[in-house]
């Protein structure tokens, strides 16, 4: 439902669907659904459908013949999409009992556990198809090329705001109405439409005569850069797409969708031209110096000595060259569903997914679970932290996120304040949930949400002292203004 695969008329099936659970959320929202279970439900009919879930089934037959035929049945079901999600190798504990190409469990259940790279080549070999990763465990595989590039071409698209009026210009305001959806498709294309592409087009040829002169209308209302600057975001989106299809089979430009061409040849001029750039970019990744000027020059994101963080909500506002950088590990693997945070290595080949819980409610979220992909062979590893023992936290998150995030004010107003309190000095020592609170105590404080104020049990002398350490850095402040 999030991937926008259901559209009105848009029918499911739920193959090996239990006791019917999803199938019966789908119908409530109004669209057509059934499902087959060998246990559960066994005479229903299995029938085709536009999008068709194997989910969580073929990690439980034991049989690898069975596995195969449920896999290639449901792919025989699918008119368009058909979503496969497996169990997935994270940690195994002591409990588990190696049978057949599996584990029995500690509830004496089977469970065969993929690598995430090894789902992927399983799900491609056995029904000849390049899935689609689009969370840990879970692909998308379809039926039409047009439809799968264009799904794949979307997930590289960044945000863009329509360019505000900035000039009064009479004519404009004239025809500003009906201006409008030209301006909103530019934004969203990075290009003037097509003909065919915009229903308000006769109108406009009417009153302007062509959508160019049109356009000129809206460029001496606003800032000509600002149009430009869409026109390059959407080219950076291309080229990442295009770069990261260059791993698997690119597509010829006629089984794009016809959107994707005219983009492609409004762009660049040539498909040709924009494969070659795009390959160019994909080279340079190799050059870790290339990688590290940009996680050091980044506008955007934490930056440490060996890497740079960056909240997921701001990934689409990063340099082409890192999006395609952090595209490398998500293509293949796939993205955590909870990853919040995306470390970039740049001294070594490697990208890193955090989860942080809870990161707009917690001043300083603790780190539950990373995941680290290694490029060179994407060699997988997982770590789990205890939230009740002594986890890693996270400061100054204003430096992560975007500046239209909807915190990010006041992660700011927490990091400046903790500034002033002296609480950011000692790095190694706050890195940690323990070494923080530690801190924190040292210097009389406590957190009310994203506010720091003074412990009503602090010793007075050890208050008056700090109070003092944090004028005399409001007044050195002061005087450099």
């Amino acid at each position: 439902m999030e991937a926008g695969l259901f559209t009105a008329g848009t029918s499911f099936f739920d193959y090996g669907c239990g006791q019917g659970g999803d199938a019966e959320r789908i119908n409530k929202l109004g669209y057509t659904c059934s499902g087959w279970d060998p246990h559960y439900r066994p005479d229903t009919l299995t029938v085709s459908a536009d999008v068709v879930n194997l989910g969580y089934v073929i990690n439980v037959i034991e049989s690898q013949a069975e596995r195969r035929e449920a896999l290639i049945k449901a792919w025989e079901l699918t008119q368009q999409v058909l979503i496969v999600a497996a169990q997935v190798l994270i940690a195994q504990g002591n409990s588990q009992i190696a049978y057949g190409d599996g584990v029995i469990t500690s509830r004496n259940t089977f469970q065969k556990y993929y690598d995430q790279e090894e789902l992927k080549l399983y799900i491609d070999q056995v029904l000849r198809v390049d899935a689609v990763p689009v969370a840990l465990g879970i692909y998308f595989v379809f039926r039409d090329e047009a439809q799968a590039q264009n799904f794949r071409a979307s997930r590289f698209r960044s945000r863009v705001s329509v360019p505000k009026v900035q000039l009064q210009n009479k004519r404009f305001e004239d025809y500003k109405e009906l201006l409008a959806p030209l301006m909103t498709f530019f934004t969203e294309r990075g290009r003037l439409p097509t003909l065919e592409e915009l229903p308000e087009t006769e109108g406009l040829r009417t009153e302007f005569g062509n959508l160019r002169r049109a356009f000129q209308i809206v460029l001496q209302a606003t800032n000509p850069q600002e149009w430009d600057a869409i026109s390059d975001r959407r080219r950076g989106d291309l080229l990442v797409y295009l770069a990261l299809s260059h791993f698997g089979h690119r597509p010829k430009l006629r089984d794009l969708a016809i959107v994707i061409q005219t983009d492609i040849k409004s762009l660049f001029g040539s498909y040709q031209q924009a494969c070659t750039a795009a390959d160019l970019m994909l080279m340079s990744l190799g050059n870790l110096e290339v990688v590290a000027e940009r996680c050091r020059n980044s506008l955007i994101g934490k930056k440490l000595p060996n890497s740079l963080w960056v909240h997921v909500s701001a990934i689409e506002f990063l340099d082409p060259l890192l999006r395609l950088y952090e595209g490398c590990a998500s293509r293949t693997i796939g993205r955590p569903e909870e990853a919040n945070v995306i470390k970039f290595h740049f001294h070594k080949p490697k990208i890193t997914y955090l989860v942080y819980p809870d990161f707009d409610a917690d001043p300083h979220p603790a780190l539950r679970t990373s995941m680290q992909i290694d490029l060179r062979d994407l060699h997988v590893h997982y770590r789990d932290y205890d939230l009740d023992d002594n986890p890693p936290v996270l400061h100054q998150k204003e430096q992560l996120v975007s500046p239209d995030y909807p915190c990010s004010e006041k992660f700011a107003k927490l990091s400046r304040q903790e500034e002033e309190w002296g609480l950011l000095e000692d790095w190694k020592r706050i890195g940690d949930r323990r070494g923080w609170r530690s801190c924190l105590e040292e210097h009389c404080a406590e957190l009310k949400g994203h506010r720091v104020v003074w412990r009503k049990d602090a010793d007075p002398y050890r208050v008056k002292l700090v109070r003092s350490v944090i004028r005399a850095k409001q007044a050195g402040r002061k005087g450099e203004e």
